[in-house]
């Protein structure tokens, strides 16, 4: 059982990493688009983004799910847990925004940024939001 709680910890490791990055990728958005392109905020902006996302989001995403996969293998049957069903399809959703903030990451790299920074400030929310109900699912398991 002590290999279990090393996995657990390990699990909550990643997901903080993986939070970490996604309540702070956008808004260093909301700054770079206060930045004219080609300029050196600009630039700077450029590169905290990339290595934010390839060398702290994107292992931390892909950690999340490897711990969190090996829990509930662990667990065995999921068939009776419907609060791990719904938890899932919210951690799912999360690595859909994840992939979007990917590609505006791409579209800011290529100067071709479309969205405001009233909407990365929105989109900033959007992660805090699911992170609560995922949490809320994890520890109350209210179904």
């Amino acid at each position: 059982m002590d290999w279990y709680l090393w996995l657990r910890a390990l699990h909550i490791i990643a997901v903080i990493s993986w939070m970490a990055g996604l309540l702070y990728l956008p808004r260093l958005f909301v700054y770079h688009c206060a930045q004219a392109a080609g300029s050196a905020a600009s630039e700077t902006f450029k590169v905290m983004e990339r290595r934010l996302l390839r060398y702290i989001m994107n292992p931390a995403m892909i950690a999340t799910f490897v711990f969190g996969l090996w829990l509930i293998w662990e667990l065995g049957s999921i068939r009776h847990l419907g609060w791990l069903h719904a938890k899932l399809m919210l951690v799912l959703l999360l690595a859909v925004v994840h992939g979007l903030m990917a590609k505006w990451r791409r579209d800011f790299e290529l100067d071709r940024n479309t969205h405001t920074a009233r909407f990365f400030r929105v989109m900033n929310e959007v992660p805090t939001l699911l992170m609560i109900a995922i949490v809320i699912l994890a520890v109350v398991k209210p179904f």
